[in-house]
């Protein structure tokens, strides 16, 4: 990389450092600016400080100071990801990893290093893993897929609903897609507490980060072997028995991607939108007063929050210009949703809202774009929309400054969404989401069925409510408890998906 900064004079590294809370602190070589570090904690922030200094394209650090580009432009991100003869995501020509300045420790190794998936292919290997993945992706039932949302969000909602307060990302937001997608890979019984806790945990690239990866990575080869000897109408089986003919490693690791890419894109899109929806009373306004659907929510938080600030990475191919920068052959660049989509040149007015404008970047775009985003605008307009339906009275029990955020190059994710209601019965899963209470005699009898309202009797006789201050004063757990075990179901009704699941597992 070629950057052509404003130095001071002198040999690097003599000049006297910035004072204490000068923008300059978090620069290196050459005056760079780090993306990591103390001088990186506002993002944000310097985002606009390097487009104001640079424009749509500037020249910043990685970990071990690596150099690369962020792309900050709208334009030029689009530009990027829509031209393979220019840019590449195979990282094994990019400089400064055939230099060897990338140890194989380097904290980003993991977005680095080639992995044999489409993502990183290009050509014909690309659109070969590409077709196989896409066509898996589009034999998805739309209506099965609506009905496993409702249905697991009535579930989870059902765990915590007659508490009435919850933890809406570690109970919703990081359950519910996790869910979703154990259930369209075809191996739901491998959802659960433990599954959910490893996918965060090798994302965050903890300590046990390689434990719970390997833990991911077994339910996914006990998946490919199942589905290799008897295929079944599930995105494995379509993935196996594609013409493409992809290996049990390219099996694994396609499973590998959409598993992770969906459940964190999709886990952070909801924990955004929910947090839109209780924190901005004109939000809440429009979407009560019909003005907004919950769609069009979903669309202004991918605008203003997307689930992945940035992605590593993209590497030039050959020497060529962008945003007025000189790119030479080998550079890494930094495709950036998250500034591009504050590019004053297309938003001149960052809050002002985008309805009806899906040209946002959250999805990427060109031959790299997510296949999975049907998937996620699904469970998260349903979800919303859904969990608002059980609990309209839902509020934020904390400040919103009181919200932390755990932030990286990569994303902004929300640790937690605490929240207070009036308690609810639980409802069948099966059945369409709708409001009901705990305490009939405060809202209009009109609008609660009479099964609602015996449902809420019953509830008050087993105890499921608490009773007393104490009780409603103690702390959300930081795991939602383990799932019901199925129940006897009437005659007269059909069983529910779990116990459908159940029976299966039992091989009744």
């Amino acid at each position: 990389m070629t950057p052509e900064p404003q130095t001071p004079a002198g040999t690097p590294g003599t000049a006297p450092g910035p004072p204490p809370g000068c923008p300059a602190h978090g620069t290196g070589p050459g005056g760079l600016h780090r993306l990591y570090g103390p001088g990186a904690l506002d993002l944000d922030a310097l985002y606009e400080r390097l487009r104001e200094k640079h424009g749509p394209v500037a020249p910043v650090l990685l970990h071990d100071d690596v150099p690369m580009w962020v792309v900050l432009g709208h334009a030029e991100n689009l530009h990027m990801v829509r031209s393979p003869s220019q840019y590449t995501r195979d990282s094994r020509g990019w400089t400064p990893l055939l230099e060897g300045m990338v140890k194989p420790d380097h904290p980003l190794m993991p977005h680095i290093a080639r992995q044999p998936i489409c993502a990183h292919a290009e050509g014909d290997e690309h659109q070969r893993l590409r077709a196989a993945v896409t066509a898996a992706m589009a034999t998805i039932d739309e209506r099965g897929l609506r009905r496993s949302i409702n249905g697991s969000t009535q579930e989870l909602v059902n765990r915590f609903c007659g508490r009435g307060r919850a933890d809406l990302v570690s109970q919703f937001a990081e359950q519910l897609p996790m869910a979703v997608m154990c259930e369209i890979l075809g191996m739901p019984e491998e959802y659960g507490d433990r599954m959910v806790q490893a996918a965060r945990d090798a994302l965050k690239g903890t300590e046990t980060a390689n434990e719970s990866h390997a833990y991911v990575m077994g339910a996914l080869s006990r998946l490919t072997t199942r589905r290799r000897a008897r295929p079944e109408d599930d995105v494995t089986s379509h993935l196996i028995t594609h013409p493409a003919g992809l290996t049990d490693d390219e099996v694994r690791e396609h499973l590998r991607l959409l598993l992770f890419a969906a459940y964190e894109t999709t886990a952070n899109l909801l924990a955004n939108a929910l947090r839109m929806v209780l924190t901005e009373p004109g939000f809440r306004a429009r979407l009560g007063g019909g003005q907004m659907t919950v769609p069009e929510a979903i669309e202004q938080s991918l605008w203003d929050e997307p689930p992945f600030s940035t992605v590593l990475g993209y590497y030039a191919k050959q020497d060529t210009e962008l945003g007025g920068q000189r790119i030479r052959r080998g550079d890494g660049l930094l495709f950036a949703p998250a500034p591009g989509n504050l590019d004053p040149r297309v938003r001149p007015d960052p809050t002002a809202h985008m309805m009806g404008n899906r040209s946002h970047l959250a999805f990427g775009g060109g031959p790299h774009e997510c296949p999975g985003q049907g998937i996620g605008r699904a469970v998260a307009d349903i979800g919303v929309d859904a969990l608002l339906t059980r609990l309209p009275d839902i509020r934020l029990e904390c400040a919103e400054e009181d919200l932390r955020r755990r932030s990286s190059i990569a994303s902004r994710h929300l640790l937690a969404l605490p929240v207070l209601f009036e308690p609810k019965p639980k409802q069948d899963v099966n059945r369409a989401p709708s409001m009901s209470s705990l305490h009939p005699h405060r809202e209009d009898q009109r609008l609660e069925p009479p099964r609602e309202r015996a449902e809420a009797k019953a509830y008050q006789r087993e105890g499921l409510v608490e009773k007393t201050a104490d009780e409603r004063a103690e702390p959300v757990p930081s795991a939602a408890p383990p799932a019901p075990r199925p129940t006897p179901t009437p005659a007269n009704e059909p069983p529910s998906r779990w116990q459908r699941m159940w029976r299966w597992l039992l091989g009744e």
